[in-house]
Order: structure tokens, then sequence, then C-alpha cells
């Protein structure tokens, strides 16, 4: 190599030292003229040769040869820039991939990297098994073909979890060696990766290839101050990055929208970046999740939950109240306060107790029955926030005399305190600045609030603590404390303007708001959730998208608030009667650490240089500069006339490599290219690894019969991504259709009702014919009726015994794949398409029928290995053969009717058709 540049055959490159020698003995052609003297030459003059010839060669037209011979020397030695690295070794090959959340970033470009090394493995001869580390295989290693596992790299996508290094430490040491093994790591230092690696490395040679761009995850967002704060964290950047976080929810309307933007700026250095959102109450309600601008991946996303949104709030008050003063009443400036952040209850205590609301708000109310203490007692234990306000009746009774009790923060004095009193001040007193351990911390106190009375708290060693606000002179004005999951909160004054203005002000507003907030803590414990059962209703992929969670089964709570997420635990919103719990991957205590390997252990980078051989461009080039050679070798011997000299300079320009005529094929135009070129046969990804291996080994399997039997000549299938993949190249798409697909987008829709309206096909299969009908209540056939919901599907009707499907190759009836039932629908017929006398056929629809439904497995009873037997047994004996020939047949009979329509229908056919069977 020199450099980047490489040369297949080197030692051709000494040819170069002989080209000085070259150089003296074209200098030598032709030989110098003789001169002699001859007196007769006086006859010739005015005479002109029609040949000429020069006693010496140009230098130019040296320097040309030289460089044509040249040039032809090293196209000859194999030139290639960003020669790739040749890997030597024999035997078995695992690539591995973590496949986690990290991945998603770059996920193209592991692809990519996976494909080259599979492309090497091929090279090379060697079975190869590829094995995500949070999709780990059961039973033994899947080694198959380089080319096999080429086809199935475009079905792999990240999980929305990490990987978990207990089980896979406990799969590699099933493993049995020598086995080398290719590692695409992410790059994160998962917990027990140093197990796996040793026991990889145990097995064979270790190599590990590593992507260089940053890790960007984002923590749940947490109310604090009076904002949404929103932290970033990151791994594998010093350099300064400045990143922009969107607030996404729905608009009164209900129509999503990006609700607000915020930057995030990471220092030199730093991992950790806030994104601050300073919203009002209506919108922070509003919101539903947060994501990076930009960045893909479910770590860039984070769920918003019941931590921000509206609490249910029940009011209370002692006495009856004055509609006609509504001023006076103790719950007007409640109402007021908290009616925008808010949804307020009003009503007995008892009742209260049973609707089990966010916050419980008692004005001046002094006694409590014993079945109303106890009630209230096991709320607020429980997690509830009980807000209690003075007034004269509190002031006049002797509750929380003695001690506080369960449901009182702090003991109080007899009567109260107010100007002019027995314990009067002098004027009226103000707040002091709130404390940094207060829930008001950094709250703003208007000159005008003033308090004229109060109930006063007993001393005690524990009132400091309990003090949460005060006023200028140290006496406490609101206390708090904490009674098992909850707490009780005490304002020493009344919640009207009768002892102070604070009602009458805004502080009034955000103190009552940063109570409501704090009333139940983002992430519950597991002893809070116990016994309960938590619905998923939306759940994110790896890429960042949240999916509805369609009939995922429920997860217990204690299993919701402690175990990692999994396959079985995705992130995402669980629900519980009123209650929303997000579960997100990347948490407030999540740390982003780098993956550190055996000083033995290569790591190379993700990126790849493709590369390029250059031996084409030199010959091209030794070609061109040759054939400039002779036309400048016949212009210096006068021998080119006009019209030869314009010949001449055609045939250079024809010559020349023209531009835009050799670009690289982008991979959606090699993909469309190979699509369109020959009949290609399409499966849908469903995400199940199992399932899209089963679809891609039928079709596969039905593409061999079809090679074999017609003269339809399938490329190998192709798997079809809804949200990203044109559809237009497939006459038809094999649906198989499980209990857990995903919705489709709208924009996918459109692209389906597009192809089905253009002539395409779709075959699905909900592989539940051996436990149900059509229609039926199947996990898989409910899922079906979801996903056709949004299709344009003409009525459907079973297949008629004289369907066109029935005779487009083979004569059949019935139509088995690995389950045997004839419940198999497609189009319904025109209902004026009735049999004319002495016609054995109905003349049928004229097109291809959009969908074809049916639940008898045919990708199963089609699927067939590289050696063309049969990956899957159907029946039993002769009969399961006989069942898996007419499944076959089937099969020929579908792609047939897709490629040819109606063509069985012509009447042409019909004498050929009745002799066949016996009419």
């Amino acid at each position: 190599m020199i450099g980047s540049l490489a040369f297949a055959t080197p030692l051709l490159l000494t040819a170069l030292i002989g080209l000085p020698v070259l150089w003296w003995i074209l200098r030598a052609v032709p030989p110098a003229p003789i001169r002699r003297r001859f007196p007769g030459v006086a006859l010739l003059l005015g005479l002109k040769d029609d040949e000429s010839q020069t006693d010496k060669t140009p230098w130019w037209l040296l320097l040309l040869r030289i460089a044509a011979l040249a040039a032809a020397i090293i196209g000859f030695a194999g030139p290639v820039l960003n020669p790739a690295t040749v890997r030597t070794g024999e035997g078995p090959l695992l690539i591995v991939m973590d496949a986690s959340w990290a991945s998603a970033r770059d996920w193209s470009d592991r692809i990519e990297r996976a494909g080259l090394l599979l492309d090497e493995a091929g090279r090379a001869g060697r079975p190869v098994a590829v094995v995500a580390l949070t999709d780990l295989p059961p039973g033994d290693l899947p080694l198959q073909s380089a080319n096999a596992w080429a086809a199935r790299l475009p079905a792999l996508v990240p999980r929305p979890f990490a990987p978990d290094m207990a089980a896979a430490v406990e799969w590699a040491a099933g493993l049995e060696g020598p086995l080398e093994t290719w590692w695409i790591a992410d790059g994160l230092d998962h917990p027990g990766r140093d197990g796996v690696t040793e026991a990889l490395r145990a097995l064979g040679p270790l190599s590990v290839f590593q992507g260089d761009r940053d890790v960007v995850g984002l923590a749940p967002a947490r109310f604090e101050d009076g904002a949404v704060r929103v932290t970033l964290t990151r791994l594998g950047g010093d350099l300064p990055l400045t990143l922009e976080v969107v607030a996404h929810g729905l608009d009164p309307a209900g129509i999503p929208r990006d609700l607000a933007r915020s930057a995030a700026a990471f220092e030199a250095g730093a991992t950790e970046a806030v994104a601050e959102f300073d919203l009002p109450p209506e919108l922070r309600n509003r919101i539903t999740r947060f994501e990076i601008a930009g960045l893909r991946g479910a770590g860039a996303v984070t769920l918003a939950d019941d931590g921000l949104q509206r609490r249910q709030v029940a009011l209370i008050a002692g006495g009856a109240t004055d509609e006609q003063q509504a001023l006076l009443s103790p719950l007007h400036y409640l109402r007021q306060a908290l009616e925008p952040t808010a949804d307020l209850i009003e009503g007995a205590l008892s009742d209260m107790l049973l609707a089990s609301p966010d916050v419980i708000i008692l004005a001046d109310i002094a006694t409590l029955s014993p079945e109303e203490e106890a009630g209230l007692t096991d709320w607020v234990e429980r997690g509830g926030l009980l807000v209690r306000f003075a007034g004269p009746r509190l002031a006049a009774s002797d509750v929380a005399r003695d001690e506080a009790g369960l449901l009182m923060p702090v003991r109080l004095r007899e009567g109260g305190r107010s100007v002019g009193g027995a314990m009067s001040w002098g004027e009226p007193k103000s707040l002091r600045p709130f404390p940094d351990t207060s829930p008001f911390f950094g709250l703003e106190i208007p000159g005008d609030v003033e308090i004229s009375a109060q109930v006063m708290a007993q001393p005690d060693p524990e009132l400091a603590a309990r003090t949460i606000a005060s006023l200028t002179d140290g006496t406490p004005l609101v206390t708090r404390a904490g009674h098992g999951r909850g707490s009780v909160v005490l304002f020493h004054v009344t919640a009207n303007a009768e002892w102070s203005s604070l009602p009458l002000s805004g502080l009034f507003v955000q103190m009552l708001e940063r109570l409501a907030i704090s009333t139940r803590p983002a992430t519950p414990e597991a002893a809070e959730l116990e016994g309960t059962i938590w619905t998923p209703d939306q759940v994110l992929d790896g890429f960042g998208t949240l999916r509805d969670a369609g009939t995922r089964p429920g997860v217990p709570g204690e299993t919701l608030a402690e175990a990692p997420l999994s396959a079985d635990l995705l992130p995402g919103l669980y629900a519980s009667e009123a209650r929303r719990i997000a579960r997100n991957v990347v948490t407030a205590e999540t740390v982003l650490a780098p993956a550190s390997w055996p000083a033995a252990v290569p790591v190379e980078g993700m990126s790849v240089i493709a590369p390029t051989d250059l031996m084409a461009g030199f010959l091209t080039g030794a070609l061109v500069l040759l054939l400039i050679d002779a036309i400048a070798s016949l212009w210096l011997a006068g021998r080119l006339s006009g019209f030869a000299r314009g010949a001449a300079v055609l045939a250079l320009v024809a010559t020349l490599p023209q531009g835009g005529q050799a670009q690289d094929l982008s991979p959606e135009d090699a993909r469309a290219l190979l699509a369109t070129s020959e009949v290609t046969l399409a499966y849908v990804l469903t995400g199940d690894a199992r399932i899209d291996d089963t679809s891609r080994a039928g079709l596969q399997g039905l593409s061999n019969t079809l090679f074999q039997r017609t003269s339809v000549e399938p490329s190998a299938p192709i798997g079809v991504d809804l949200e990203r993949d044109e559809l237009a190249f497939f006459p038809m798409l094999y649906w198989p259709v499980t209990a857990e697909q995903p919705l489709p987008s709208a924009a996918a829709y459109r692209r389906l009702n597009d192809y089905l309206r253009s002539g395409g096909m779709i075959v699905f299969d909900t592989r539940d014919a051996h436990v149900g009908g059509f229609g039926s209540g199947t996990p898989e056939g409910r899922r079906l009726r979801a996903l056709a919901a949004a299709l344009d599907i003409p009525p459907l009707e079973p297949v008629p015994p004289d369907h066109i499907l029935t005779r487009t190759f083979y004569l059949l009836q019935d139509f088995p794949g690995r389950h045997l039932s004839r419940d198999v629908w497609l189009e319904a017929a025109p209902p004026d398409a009735e049999a004319v006398e002495g016609m054995p056929f109905r003349n049928l629809n004229d097109g291809v029928t959009p969908v074809l439904i049916g639940g008898n497995d045919w990708a199963a009873a089609w699927a067939q290995d590289e050696t063309g037997r049969p990956l899957f047994p159907i029946g039993r004996g002769s009969a399961g053969d006989r069942q898996r020939e007419i499944a076959l047949r089937f099969g020929v009979n579908l792609v047939m009717y897709v490629l040819s329509g109606n063509y069985k229908s012509d009447q042409v056919h019909v004498p050929a058709l009745l002799d066949r069977l016996g009419q």
C-alpha cells in the first residue's frame, strides 16, 4: 500500500523502471537522415512530396507515449483506492449486535457495517450467525450462509431497551467453540458486559466495531421552581454542543402539535445539559412527550405522565356559605386560584374520600367525626396531600392543643394573634423570603401582602424543620409534616381575605400550584403500586416512535415500578383507572459510561470507506493516450486529410468517459432497480424475527417452485417496511398478521391504499386456521380487523368454485397451507355476475382482487432451506406431502393470477378446461 492506495499485483510496478530506457529508444526513432551533396537536386526544387518524415520525434509525443505506457503498467498492477481490510480466518463466525436504544441513532451505519462483514464471510465461505443481544435466539446457534443472513438484515431493528447482559452471559457460556466473534457494540458500558466479553473470548478471537458518535439521552421532565426542566445526558463528546428539545402535545382541537421548544447547551467536556420550559399550567397539562429535535431513538424521547397533568382537588369549607356574599366565602379565592390548574370537586368529606382525590383542602374545619378522621388519616398515609386553612373555628377549638396528631403538622396555642389584642402586633406583618428547603423557594413576595391575624404554633423542637413559610419576625405562617407517603400542610391564616391579604395576591396562586404539583412522586414506589395491574396504552419502538400498544398484556404494579425494561416491559405509557405512569428508557439515575475493552481485543470504527477499483480508469486512460498518439503520428506524417481529421476527433471524443453515467446508485435506487428488473415477491416486515424469517423462506420456496414449473423466474424475495419503502414495485405483498403488530402510520396507509387502487394485491395470513376461522375472535383476527380498518377494501366473499384463482395454472378447489381450511376470502363478484347457459364459468370481475385473506399459514408450507428441503412439517406421511404439494400449487396459481389477471376467463380456454375436468 502507498497511503490509501493498494495494488493487487505490485510486482508489475517494477516495469516502470524501464521507462527511461524506452525514452532513449524512442528518441532514436526514426533514424537521423544521411546528408549527401548532389548537384542535380536543383531539378527537385518546387516539387512537393505527398509524404513527409521528421528527422526526430517531438518531445511532447515522446511524453505522451511514456504516459500511456505508465498508465497501462499501473492499471495492470490492479490499483485500489481505500482497500477493504482483509480479515483472515476460517470456521464458524458469530456477528453480535447490541441492537439497543443507543444503537438507533446510527443504525443505518451499523447495518451497512454488518453487510460488509457478511460480504467478507461470504467470500471466505464461512457459515455465519447474526445475533442481537436484545433478542437472544433459543436453542442452537443459527449458523447459515452469509447470503441468507444478508437478506435478513433489513428486518433487523434496534429495541427500546438495553440488553440483558446476565442472560447474554448465560447464553454465551452455552456456545461451543471454536468460534470467531465480531461484535458491533453501541459504546455503552452495560452492567455485565465484561462477563459476555470473557465468555466470547473463550470461544475464539473477538473483534469489536464501535461507533464514534455521541450517545445522547433525555431524562424525564420535572417541575422545579415554577418551570419544567428536562435533563439531557451524553457520552462521547468533548466539544460544545447545543440541541433543541421539543415539547409535543394536543391543542384544544385534539391535534398533535409542537407546543414549545427550548435549547439545551452542553459546555465543553460537560455530560449534562438542561432544557427549561416556562409554560402556563394550561399548556403544561397538554404535554404528552419531549424529544430531542433531529435525533431518532427511544433514548431521545421522554414521555409525560400524571407528574405534569392536572390534579383532582377536593374543596371543603366549615359552616354555611352565603351565595350573596361570595367574596366572604372561604372557598372563593381557592376556586379562583385552582380552577386553571386542577379539577375541583366539592361536597361532604365522606364523599370526597370515596372519590380519592389528589389533594383535599379543609377551610376552617376544626372538628372531625371519628369515621372522618380515620378515613382522612388512611388517605393521607396512602399518599394524599391534606391542606388546611385556619379560621375562627379552628382558633376557638381545642384541636392540636396537647399534641399535633396525624392531621395537623404542629401543635397550636389557644386563641389567635391579631392586631390590637392581648397577643397583638403593633402593625400587620409581611412575609420573610422562603428558605431553600421550602417548596415555595424562589417565589417573589409582593410588598402588599400583609398578615393581620393568625393561629399560633406551640414552640417545639421540630417546629423550625416543619416551617416552610414564616413572617418577618419568625412566626410560622405555613407548616408541613409528613405522614406515611403523604403530608399535611397548615396555612395559619384563613383562605379568604379576613385575616390577611395573601388570597388577594398572585403569590397565593403560586403557592397553591407548588403544593398541588408535588402531591404525587413522578416515579411511584413498588409498595404503592403493589396489587395493581397496569395496561400498556402506548409504547415506544427502538427508533423512538410512539405506537399503539395493541393487545399487549397488563403489567403488575410492582413490576412496572422496579423491573428493568425488556421485551415484556417496553417503555411507554401505562394506565390503571384514571392514573397514567410513564416508563422511559433514560431515567434520572441513568449514567452513561463508555464501554471498556481488554487491550487484546481490537476495536475498529463503524464508518467504512468503500473501496474503489482504479484498474479500469488507468487502462481507459492508457487507451485514450494511445489513440491520441496515433492521431498525432498521422498528422505529423501529413497523412491526415480534412475528413480524416474530423473522424479522428469524433473517435477521440467517443472514447472519453462521459460524465454523469457512472454514478453510484443509492441503496433505494438499487432496490428499486432490482425489484423492477425481475418479478420480485415481497413480504411485510412485522418486527418479529421468527415470523419474518418464515415469510422470507416461504416466498423463496415459492419462487423456486415457480422457476422450476413455470416461465416465471423470480428474484430473491424482499422484506418491505411499510413506513419507508415504496410498494409499487411489487405485484404482491404477503402480510403475516401477528397479535402484537403495531398499526401503520397515516402515511403508510396512504401508500397502501394507493398500492391497492393501482392493481397491487395483499395476501393477509392470520396463521390461525387451526384455532379459528375468518372473523373469529383470535388475537390475530382482532389485529387483522384493526389493520384493515383504514384500507380501501371492497366487499369480500369466500372463494367461489368458478373463480379464476382455481384455474390460472393448476385446477384447484382447496387452498391449504400448513393448516387445512377452506375459509379463504377475496373480492366479491358483481351482483349481476350470473352463469350463462352452456358456459361452465361466470364472467367474474375483470381485474385482480386487491386482497386475499386466510389463516392457513401459507409461508410455512412453502418455506424451504437453501437445499430446497421443507423447513416445517405438515401433517403425517403421504397425506402431509400431498397437502404441501397442493399448497405449492395454490402459490403458483396465486402468482400467475396476480401476473395475468383474468386471462384464464377468456372463452378460448373453455374447451381445454372442460377436457381437463372430464366434462
